[in-house]
């Protein structure tokens, strides 16, 4: 039964809902006049025919409430400037059901109304200290933006734990089902591969989001890959609960969609709980929780819920909603039918509910008071200090690390095949031998991608991985790179070490947000406690002879390089390359860093620099104690001082054949630097560079509206060079054409040679 509010008076029409529906509890628990039953045992159902016990409504009811007036208290302090966030969790307090029948070390990834799940979680933690996590005070903090808040140090409020593996979540729609769904799969995966993991074997991974979040394109990814895992009957236990409200801001979900929607859904296991009555919900929870762990399937439950308050603080509802309409919802909310729960079965009387209520109220605003005058991030240093950490003695150690001798000569196929015993080789095949040597070196590493693994990628770089250490560590995935990226956030929410392929930087964009909103964001919203260590490889660039237009030549760096705390290299040849993935390697490792491998497609089988034949560019493999630090660039001709060509990529063997033209044409003895670094650039070495050199050229492949050579400029402009003769040599701004037009809109060596004349 649902329990009906009194008649709005006409006299509070006009106030907040956040007051009307305070007093809405109050009045309906002082005028309750119904039948009170005998006042069940701690073990006994709180209601007959419940699967909830009255020890365990009591324990809801008080983290209910907590979550009620955490967002009554954020309503009243935002005007006060003490407060910064106001998307509430009224409504919603039914998901503390789920939080109660799952475990603290089941990982959860939830949307923003779930303060209910983290005050009954925040019950669950068993370790000493346990005063000391206090779910009213840790949320304030969070609320307050202080410096202490425990889940991310004051950067945003998020809803998170380390102790109780609550990965942090900012508000981006649904973008994190897929690295749920991946955390999920890798949880039963680590087994297969001997991989110790953080948490039980048998966890299951808790992905909360909204009725209008599950229509987004990146939770529809999720859901089929999901159904397509379990279609395979491969183990991928994660628990999607949608909480159903009816309402995205101010679009209204259509009545019976959701349920239209997932309930026959193949291969993934439908259960629907009324999230607005823990009595009559508690086993509906429970059995869909006890089927996800049991089955280890992808499991949906559709929690009913509503939202009350408006989307947030500054949504007015009444300014747009009918008056009748909100009456209505606020009629549904479950902390009515909680205290008629509370009062029927006996467990409490008026006095003692109001009580409960008013002293759960003065903690919140306590602690709200507390927070407030805890400190704030004060400085730059202070904000970014979690974003983009850096060890440089421990990852050179960890790049050169090699105690895997014995290993990678059973691998190679012993001594004599190990590649630093072969001829020098074209880039493409150093790349090849440096993955096989990094998958001895760590045996928690895992490569996969589209076509990675018999097949070894659309250009064989990956040809005999998936041989060598077998189709548990090297497979294929379904074509979406979403699904990718996302898997390779769970394999390193548990600890393993990715090497997602993205076929193309063009198709990098289709999942840009994985990164950028997720990934790389993860170390800064979680104050450093949580991190996605992963080296994203990508085949990238231009100059295929016109083949394959835009979507095979895409230049498009700079949606990479606007990723904080993302580290890009890209090597324009073999032994660079294979140092370079070390190193990436071990900043992954070492400091959790999120990496982004760009590989030059037309340099992949490059073998001449100069002229046919000449084997100009192809290197011998470097062993495996050699790396490269991060920044370090290579520089050719190092006493050149009459021209410096900044560049990188393709633009390397390019500019050196250049080189040799200006050289003839002007008598200038050129440099030639290739940054190898993109993000961050090296800005002391560009600068140190240019101020030895009496012109600049900076050769950037990317289109003139952006790209990498902003950056450089940038760099030469503030350490005082501006006066400088400087050129920049760069792609239009278009499309890349198929076909010789291909070779219109792209930088060439005749363009880096015009160049240099006009600064003759």
């Amino acid at each position: 039964m649902t329990a009906v509010a009194p008649p709005i008076p006409a006299r509070m029409r006009g106030l907040n809902r956040a007051d009307i529906c305070d007093v809405n509890f109050q009045e309906f628990v002082r005028d309750w006049n119904g039948d009170t039953g005998a006042r069940p045992d701690d073990a006994d159902p709180v209601l007959p025919g419940s699967a909830l016990d009255a020890a365990g409504f009591l324990e809801l009811l008080a983290s209910q409430f907590v979550s009620r007036h955490l967002d009554l208290m954020a309503r009243v302090l935002r005007v006060q400037d003490k407060v910064f966030y106001t998307i509430g969790s009224s409504g919603h307090e039914g998901n503390a059901m789920v939080a109660r029948l799952t475990r603290h070390t089941d990982p959860a990834m939830l949307h923003y109304r779930s303060g209910a799940f983290m005050a009954e979680r925040f019950r669950q933690w068993p370790g000493d200290g346990a005063a000391a996590m206090d779910p009213i005070v840790d949320s304030a903090l969070s609320f307050a933006a202080s410096r202490d808040d425990p889940a991310s140090g004051g950067r945003h409020k998020v809803w998170g734990s380390k102790p109780l593996w609550v990965l942090p979540q900012t508000s981006t729609i649904a973008s994190h089902l897929p690295k749920a769904l991946g955390t999920a799969i890798a949880i039963d995966h680590a087994r297969r591969i001997g991989h110790v993991l953080p948490v039980p074997d048998d966890s299951i991974v808790v992905c909360s989001f909204g009725d209008a979040s599950s229509n987004h394109a990146t939770a529809q990814a999720a859901f089929n890959a999901a159904a397509w895992t379990a279609y395979q009957k491969l183990p991928a236990p994660v628990l999607f609960m949608c909480e159903d409200n009816g309402i995205g801001i101010s679009v209204k979900t259509p009545d019976g969609w959701i349920a239209r929607n997932f309930a026959r859904r193949a291969d993934m296991d439908y259960f629907a709980a009324d999230g607005l009555d823990l009595a009559a919900g508690y086993g509906d929870v429970r059995r869909a929780v006890e089927h996800c762990r049991r089955t280890r399937r992808p499991t949906f439950l559709h929690l009913r819920t509503t939202r009350l308050m408006g989307h947030a603080g500054s949504d007015f509802e009444i300014e747009w909603r009918p008056l009748e309409e909100l009456c209505a919802v606020e009629a549904t909310d479950p902390l009515l039918r909680t205290a008629a729960i509370a009062l029927e079965s006996g467990l409490m009387s008026k006095n003692g509910l109001l009580e409960l209520y008013e002293d759960t109220r003065r903690r919140c605003f306590a602690a709200a008071e507390d927070a407030d005058a805890r400190p704030r991030l004060s400085t730059l240093a202070e904000v970014m200090v979690p974003l983009a950490p850096y060890s440089p003695r421990q990852v050179w150690a960890e790049a050169t690390r090699f105690d895997h001798a014995a290993t990678r000569a059973a691998v190679f196929g012993g001594d004599a095949k190990l590649p630093e015993a072969q001829p020098p080789r074209h880039m493409a095949v150093q790349i090849g031998n440096a993955l096989h040597d990094l998958f001895a070196k760590y045996p928690e590493a895992l490569l996969f991608g589209e076509d990675v693994a018999l097949k070894g990628g659309v250009y064989t770089v990956t040809r005999g991985l998936q041989k060598a250490f077998g189709g548990k560590r090297v497979f294929n995935t379904l074509l979406d790179e979403t699904t990718i990226l996302g898997l390779a956030q769970g394999y390193a929410n548990m600890g393993m070490l990715a090497f997602p392929e993205i076929q193309y930087l063009a198709y990098f964009h289709n999942a840009c947000d994985q990164i950028r909103g997720e990934a790389a964001s993860l170390q800064f919203f979680s104050n450093g406690q949580y991190r996605n260590p992963m080296v994203m490889r990508i085949a990238s660039l231009g100059y295929q002879r016109g083949f394959g237009g835009h979507f095979h030549n895409d230049n498009s760096i700079t949606a990479l390089r606007d990723i904080p705390g993302l580290v890009v290299g890209c090597p324009s040849r073999g032994d660079d390359a294979a140092m370079m993935l070390r190193t990436l390697a071990a900043l992954a490792r070492v400091d959790g860093r999120v990496c982004a491998f760009l590989e030059p497609i037309a340099l992949y089988m490059a073998k001449d620099l100069y002229a046919p034949g000449d084997s100009g560019w192809l290197t011998a493999y470097p062993h495996p104690d050699r790396a490269l630090a991060l920044g370090e660039e290579r520089v050719y001709g190092e006493d050149a001082t009459d021209l410096v060509v900044f560049t990188f990529g393709n633009g390397v063997p390019m500019a050196l054949r250049a080189a040799r033209a200006i050289e003839a044409a002007h008598s200038w003895r050129v440099r030639v630097v290739d940054l190898r670094w993109l993000l961050p650039l090296n800005e002391a070495a560009i600068a140190r560079h240019a101020r030895e050199c009496e012109r600049v050229i900076v050769v950037d492949e990317g289109r003139r509206s952006a790209g990498v050579g902003e950056g450089i400029i940038t760099a030469i402009v503030e350490a005082g060079l501006g006066d400088r003769p400087l050129r920049r040599v760069v792609g239009a701004n278009t499309f890349t054409p198929l076909a010789s037009a291909a070779f219109l809109v792209i930088p060439s060596e005749a363009d880096i040679v015009v160049a240099a004349g006009s600064m003759a």
